[in-house]
């Protein structure tokens, strides 16, 4: 889908806030509400727009320890690695997972309410899993950047 000018300043302002009234965006984008709607369901269609959510704090929901997790698997078997992929997408400490290039397979943020916790996750799920054959944690010590709005 080609993007205008008017299509990037729609969709900041979408991930800026998602609750913005259709005519408050329309005239923030010079559209009328009508033509903005039919904009906007046409990025949804388009898969532009993937979802709405609302920015959640994990510290105010408990989840105090943040690590990104470098997982290394034993042997890269398609069904092995189904499984994985699967696993990880149904955990919810697993926030985000990565397969990438590099020393290691896949790389997971993973949200946990304290150490004993992840320990948990470690030892009850993640070694558990067929593929994995090792991680490495780096504790993630502040936050600098989350959650920013996409654009070009």
């Amino acid at each position: 889908m080609d993007l205008d000018r008017r299509d990037i300043k729609l969709l900041r302002l979408l991930q800026e806030d998602c609750r913005r009234s259709n005519a408050e965006l329309a005239e923030a984008v010079g559209m009328s509400a009508s033509a903005l709607w039919r904009r906007v369901r046409a990025l949804e269609e388009a898969g532009v727009i993937e979802r709405y959510g609302a920015v959640v704090d994990p510290g105010e929901m408990g989840l105090g320890f943040e690590a990104i997790v470098h997982v290394h698997l034993t042997r890269h078997d398609p069904e092995r690695i189904v499984e994985f992929i699967r696993a990880v997408e149904a955990s919810v400490e697993v926030q985000e997972c990565y397969a990438t290039t590099g020393q290691a397979d896949y790389h997971l943020r993973v949200l946990c309410r304290d150490l004993e916790a992840y320990n948990r996750f470690l030892e009850g799920f993640l070694f558990r899993l067929p593929a994995v054959n090792s991680a490495q944690t780096n504790v993630v010590l502040r936050t600098i950047k989350r959650n920013r709005p996409v654009s070009r």
